[in-house]
């Protein structure tokens, strides 16, 4: 019998510590040294989703992990994806198909289904690969929720895995934030919690040495690295929070370069989609959520959203419906990206209850003669094709079937002049597809002088999953996060005298 794999809990502190960037270094870095390692999130809160080979949605982050780890993307990698659709519900994927709705009051309980799946595939990636390295949730003292919880500390126990918590030095207040995690916790869960890693640090790390020695003292476990700030990281974020750091400024060449204004939606899904825009050199690119922010853009792009009766509503009341219309008449280009491309549309019914009440309409801009219906049967597939030329593909994960009436065929979508729509997310992934559509707007605006900037973005995902991989390699202790991985929770591990007196009811 095949012996059961090793395994490390990457917790956070609190949420957008850095816990998917250490995660996906340590993928990078254990491939590198000949392990077999499977990534493993237990329970994703995202709109960021990719689809599987075999026609599975899951995160998007879980997805880029496989990739680091030399792995294939499948479902048991996020066996429960929760896909906000308001502040009090959340539709749920799990083991890749949808399975419903949660309503925030059910986080706690009631659950006890996504557990069984989550710790089912958890065991069955155990018994596939030498590593697995899970990604924890939120920060790992959310003890309001610790009863319920399967993803943090919850799995952990389950796996009796040594746990490591991230903090983010950038934010301030690092020292207290991972003493202050690791004291509100009982104490079966302090045992499991093996060490600390500090990231975004700034500066000279000889500065911030007696303050690690000092945490070290007070807990009685190790400080097994600090990662450096490394702004110019592009990475395939999965948390809106990081959006304000996704904008470029060049100062590129205002006569060539293209300005590009994506619409930040209140429950923006898929964002990465414009992730390889942002690479192109001279291509500006900025979020915008106000009609002064779109004025001076050649092209505005409305992404994917959870919610899109929702999201377009709130276009409209804050004047943004208004400003994307007065972009186009003004001879500026629109691109539609999924839930996007149907508020481009004349209409959109939601006959199964999809978004909110079943039959509920909206009107859409009437940019293209389409019109939406949302079915409660969910479309998962990895579409190709060609458009302006070049050759195409992506991802389609959607509940709207759109009937077009006019227009011509584009990505799954529909063109009208300079009104684009496509039902294609990852589509601007490919660098010949990018650079004809690029070259098409730059063309209608009256940028001749533009160029792409023949950009592989698959080398620079491979680059950047590398440079992780160096990072993790030069400033963490991989040969102690080796004896983790191997040889489970050390022995011994003191419990802080601040713990709660007693643990609260917990699995």
């Amino acid at each position: 019998m095949r012996r059961r794999a090793g395994a490390l809990l990457v917790a956070g502190a609190t949420s957008d510590a850095g816990k998917t960037l250490v995660t996906t270094g340590l993928c990078r870095a254990l491939a590198r040294r000949g392990l077999r390692v499977a990534p493993f999130k237990a329970q994703n809160m995202s709109n960021n989703s990719m689809v599987t080979a075999d026609g599975a949605e899951i995160g998007r982050a879980q997805w880029v992990q496989a990739v680091a780890a030399g792995a294939e993307p499948e479902a048991a990698m996020n066996p429960v994806l929760l896909k906000p659709g308001s502040d009090h519900r959340s539709h749920v994927v799990l083991m890749g198909r949808p399975h419903g709705q949660l309503a925030a009051g059910e986080f706690a309980s009631g659950r006890e289904r996504l557990r069984e799946a989550a710790f089912a595939a958890y065991e069955d990636l155990c018994r596939r690969y030498d590593a697995v390295v899970c990604e924890g949730a939120g920060g790992v003292a959310e003890i309001n929720l610790r009863s319920g919880d399967f993803v943090n500390l919850g799995l952990a126990r389950h796996g009796a895995m040594p746990t490591v918590v991230v903090g983010d030095i950038d934010r301030g207040g690092v020292f207290a934030s991972l003493f202050g995690s690791l004291a509100l916790l009982g104490p079966q869960d302090q045992a499991l919690v093996a060490g600390f890693v500090v990231n975004k640090f700034r500066g000279d790390v000889g500065l911030l040495r007696p303050g690690l020695r000092q945490l070290e003292s007070l807990t009685g476990r190790p400080v097994l690295g600090v990662l450096p700030w490394a702004p110019d990281l592009w990475w395939d974020s999965e948390d809106t929070l990081a959006i304000e750091h996704l904008d470029t400024d060049r100062r590129a060449d205002p006569r060539t370069s293209l300005r590009v204004a994506v619409v930040r939606l209140p429950r923006i899904s898929n964002f990465t989609d414009v992730d390889a825009l942002a690479l192109e050199p001279d291509v500006e690119l900025s979020y915008a959520d106000t009609p002064r922010a779109l004025a001076s853009a050649d092209l505005v792009v409305l992404p994917g959203t959870r919610s899109t009766m929702a999201d377009l509503a709130w276009l409209r009341a804050r004047g943004l419906a208004e400003a994307v219309l007065a972009h186009h008449r003004a001879g500026g280009a629109v691109l539609g990206l999924c839930g996007g491309y149907q508020m481009l549309g004349r209409q959109i019914e939601d006959r199964d209850g999809v978004e909110g009440p079943a039959g509920a309409r909206a009107e859409g801009l009437g940019l293209l003669d389409v019109a939406t219906t949302f079915l409660a049967e969910k479309v998962l597939r990895l579409p190709t094709g060609s458009a302006f030329g070049a050759p195409a593909s992506g991802y389609e994960i959607h509940h709207g079937r759109v009937r077009v009436a006019r227009g011509e065929p584009f990505l799954g979508g529909v063109r009208d002049g300079a009104v684009l729509g496509t039902m294609w997310h990852g589509s601007l992934e490919g660098d010949a597809l990018r650079a004809a559509l690029l070259r098409e707007v730059a063309s209608h605006v009256g940028r001749e002088g533009f160029r792409p900037g023949g950009v592989s973005f698959a080398r620079a995902r491979t680059a950047r999953l590398d440079r992780l991989g160096d990072l993790v390699e030069e400033h963490l202790n991989m040969d102690r996060v080796c004896e983790l991985v191997t040889g489970g929770v050390p022995a011994g591990l003191p419990v802080l005298t601040a713990a709660l007196a007693a643990a609260p009811a917990a699995r």
